[in-house]
């Protein structure tokens, strides 16, 4: 019995600019900060290597400074239909309705809400009422494969059975407008709200890439390099400049093993499906597969289509995939980062 991907199907929020629409609203916002500094940050987001981006709001709300639950409340509104919209999609991609899924997962870590998404995207959708429930925070960009690997391990246990695994975020909503750091200037730069959904299944009948293996890697003492700090105003992004660097020292440990533990290596992986965290990040990956024939075009245009959008991104890169002509017998490896510090993988094959 294996578990396959049946489908992948994305939702964005109403609210889309492109990078150099937003320059105006960076000048109301940084208005009496030095003309050195106003410059360095515009300079930050004209190199985010992020074209477009999608949020939740409109700019206006965006740099204004609304209250932590002025924004959490939009956030719970919009993310809740955008929950449904790609879950929705997903169960058409898959010919399935929603009372032929038996497990949902929902990710998300840039807003707050009680019940959680699952218990409305069950009322929505009138999904089974015995469905198993499993809300997932607290794991920022590495949640997307996170849930995947939640719904991996349910599934392996459970044959003839089908999981929604439902990443939802608002990065943007999480914006700080009093605070100048780095943190939330880089923050503000490379991330856009958006949403996904991707089935799985242990149906033997079903079609769609097996999930191989999955194995989650814990970086030690790194628990300071990438996370919130909540505030008073609200959700405050921790981001250190030593994540790049933290990821280059440590991906021979989380990759090689990992794949041979599988009985494969890079050299047979044809398909890279990376979390995109940032250009800075890209351009370490790229450093490190340089003269290997290995690219990560499509992780590179989700960046540059969307920015990006926390656990939801990694299933961009997965959607566009999966929607290429793949010839049967390819691998492909999937890999997000987290706070914690942490690394999370799947091994796919078709």
């Amino acid at each position: 019995m294996s578990v396959k991907i049946q489908s992948v199907a994305k939702a964005l929020p109403a609210y889309t600019r492109p990078t150099s629409e937003i320059m105006p609203y960076l000048d109301l916002w940084l208005a009496g900060q030095e003309e050195r500094f106003v410059k360095k940050v515009k300079k930050i987001f004209e190199n985010a290597a992020v074209d477009q981006r999608y949020s939740i709001m409109n700019a206006e709300e965006v740099f204004n400074s609304t209250s932590f639950e002025e924004k959490n409340n939009i956030y719970i509104r919009e993310c809740t239909a955008l929950g449904k919209k790609c879950l929705q999609g997903a169960l058409e991609k898959a010919g399935l309705k929603g009372e032929e899924i038996d497990y949902i997962i929902t990710v998300s870590c840039t807003g707050f809400m009680i019940p959680s998404m699952d218990a409305y995207l069950i009322n929505a959708l009138q999904l089974r009422q015995d469905i198993v429930r499993l809300p997932v925070t607290e794991m920022g960009c590495a949640a997307g494969v996170s849930g995947m690997i939640y719904a991996y391990q349910f599934l392996k246990a459970n044959p003839g059975k089908r999981a929604a695994v439902v990443a939802v975020e608002s990065p943007t909503a999480t914006f700080q407008h009093n605070d100048y750091s780095m943190a939330n200037i880089v923050s503000a730069a490379i991330f856009g709200d958006g949403a996904a959904c991707v089935i799985l299944s242990s149906h033997e009948d079903d079609k769609g890439p097996a999930i191989v293996g999955t194995e989650m890697y814990h970086f030690y003492e790194a628990t300071h390099l990438m996370g919130f700090h909540l505030s008073n105003t609200g959700l405050q992004m921790v981001l250190d400049i030593a994540v790049p660097e933290q990821i280059a020292s440590h991906f021979s440990d989380i990759i090689y093993p990992f794949l041979e533990r599988h009985g494969t290596s890079m050299e047979e992986v044809n398909q890279l499906i990376f979390h995109p965290g940032g250009r800075k990040i890209i351009q370490t990956v790229e450093e490190i597969f340089s003269g290997s024939g290995k690219n990560i075009d499509d992780t590179k245009e989700v960046l540059r289509l969307y920015g990006n959008m926390s656990s939801a991104t990694v299933l961009y890169v997965l959607e566009r995939v999966l929607d290429k002509a793949v010839p049967p017998g390819d691998k492909g490896l999937m890999l997000s980062f987290g706070p914690g510090f942490s690394a999370q993988r799947i091994l796919l094959q078709w």
